[in-house]
């Protein structure tokens, strides 16, 4: 095997490593270092590699000269739902090329999102105007209003689409620095980043459209008469929650592979040659992966605090309406309920999951292959830059953090279900606080959810002792006395 070969590096802070003896030119190979059994394989077969002027080679250049490497690997893997996100106007960022990512407001891309967002607009805004109309006239227990205002809750993830025009530039420099990382991962391990996610990219892309799209269907003939013009944009924008949760899965789990590869590749790099210079290039790149774990956060920020509001919000109506029937048996109109809650519970722990899954690939699996490594066959260069790459998994965050809003992880989750939980007790306190008076042929049979909350008011009053003054609008009669009590149930205890 060819002995390792190494350029040397000029002295930096904490870093005063000796390398060993670069007499052999063919280790460079043009402006890449290799340490794995490859690098020795292509030496001893007399590898000629092109002439190399000593500088860093930007990303079309190792492109055109490299076969081995190729640019974008990141980018291709999610481009299926990047494209989907783009046809639905969302992510209008143009891209001509590795590292040239960017968003203009002068762009076609750009003018066909705010074009597709008017058009959206004003559709949603009719159906939300006949929505608020079916809920003004509704008639009936309190949780029939509950319910109708899931319909109105469902239209609010048109909002992503502006905060993702304020997020653009951070989302195209994260893709930019994406391929910064896969230039440099290229130099230091000597192959391309092996991402295999785009076949998984296309079958989501195809498959969750069609699973969102059936789920609103079965909602709609369900709970509400099935009306095809008004179904339309609710497909959209729940295909859009649906995708933007599968681009985050995505990026998530790019991220834990390229940790846990970069960690298995460091280990196998470890058994076998261990020089102090090596150490500090996998510290490098593991501070850069660090920082696209951050910045991954930091570019969906506002977004994905609003996806997590909004799912928080839906799943609560969903569970709600739910519970509230439940009495009364199981009803047709309790399967549009349960797909909905089951629906944004699955989007919401697998949002939660993977950024979970991704910082602890980053941080806490690479600090226990730092801490297995046997330092006794190491000189005392090498055992410092283990020790300096222990502390710099210790001293830089790898969580995925919205803003500084709050870390996504499954502390997350597990706290909005437990929030949830706390909301809907207050929910159906409420409800069973509200009396159940079916009508007694007096015209209260048809009592609005106002006449309700204005006779559980009155029961209240009448409980306290004080002579009740408070008339609902469908009845005509006058005062009652503390004394006399109503036919119906009032608030028990």
């Amino acid at each position: 095997m060819a002995s390792y070969y190494r350029r040397k590096k000029p002295d930096m802070v904490f870093l005063n490593a000796k390398p060993i003896n670069s007499g052999n030119a063919q280790a460079y190979l043009h402006g890449v270092r290799k340490y794995s059994i490859g690098l020795a394989e292509r030496l001893d077969s007399d590898y000629i590699p092109p002439p190399n002027d000593g500088k860093r080679s930007s990303v079309s250049t190792i492109a055109s000269n490299n076969p081995d490497f190729t640019p974008s690997i990141f980018y291709r893997n999610i481009a299926p739902v990047n494209w989907f996100l783009r046809i639905i106007g969302v992510l209008p960022i143009v891209r001509r090329g590795p590292s040239r990512a960017k968003f203009a407001l002068n762009s076609a891309a750009f003018v066909y999102s705010v074009v597709f967002f008017m058009l959206l607009a004003f559709y949603v805004g009719y159906v939300a105007n006949n929505r608020i109309h079916a809920v003004r006239s509704l008639s009936g227990p309190f949780e029939e209003a509950v319910i109708a205002y899931l319909f109105l809750v469902n239209i609010l993830p048109i909002i992503v689409i502006p905060i993702l025009w304020w997020e653009a530039r951070k989302i195209a420099r994260l893709f930019n620095d994406w391929d910064d990382f896969e230039v440099l991962y290229y130099q230091i391990s000597g192959h391309s980043l092996p991402l295999n996610l785009r076949q998984k990219a296309v079958y989501i892309a195809i498959v969750l459209p069609i699973l969102s799209i059936l789920s609103v269907v079965i909602t709609h003939i369900t709970m509400s008469d099935l009306n095809l013009n008004q179904v339309v944009p609710y497909c959209i924008l729940d295909n859009l929650t649906a995708m933007l949760g599968a681009w985050w899965f995505l990026i998530c789990e790019a991220i834990s592979t390229t940790a846990y590869l970069l960690a298995e590749r460091f280990q196998k790099a470890l058994k076998h040659i261990g020089p102090a210079a090596m150490v500090a290039d996998y510290r490098v790149l593991w501070l850069r992966l660090s920082k696209l774990t951050r910045d991954t956060g930091n570019a969906l920020c506002y977004t994905f605090v609003f996806m997590s509001l909004y799912l928080f919000f839906i799943i609560t109506l969903s569970i709600y309406g739910l519970m509230s029937q439940l009495s009364e048996g199981f009803g047709i109109k309790d399967i549009g309920l349960t797909i909905t809650a089951l629906w944004n519970i699955g989007l919401l722990f697998y949002i939660c999951d993977e950024a979970h899954y991704a910082s602890v690939n980053v941080r806490t699996n690479f600090q226990k292959k730092l801490l297995m490594v046997e330092l006794n066959w190491m000189n005392s260069d090498a055992q410092t830059e283990i020790n300096m790459f222990l502390r710099a998994t210790e001293m830089n965050p790898s969580n995925i953090n919205c803003g500084g809003f709050f870390d996504v992880n499954r502390t997350l989750f597990k706290g909005l279900l437990t929030t949830m939980v706390t909301y809907l007790v207050v929910l159906l306190q409420f409800q069973i606080s509200i009396p159940t008076d079916k009508g007694d042929g007096d015209g209260n049979s048809n009592m609005t959810v106002v006449d309700l909350l204005m006779d559980s008011l009155s029961n209240d009053m009448t409980l306290l002792g004080a002579p009740s003054t408070v008339a609902t609008p469908s009845t005509t009669t006058t005062a009652v006395p503390s004394t006399v009590s109503r036919s119906g149930r009032g608030r028990k205890g």
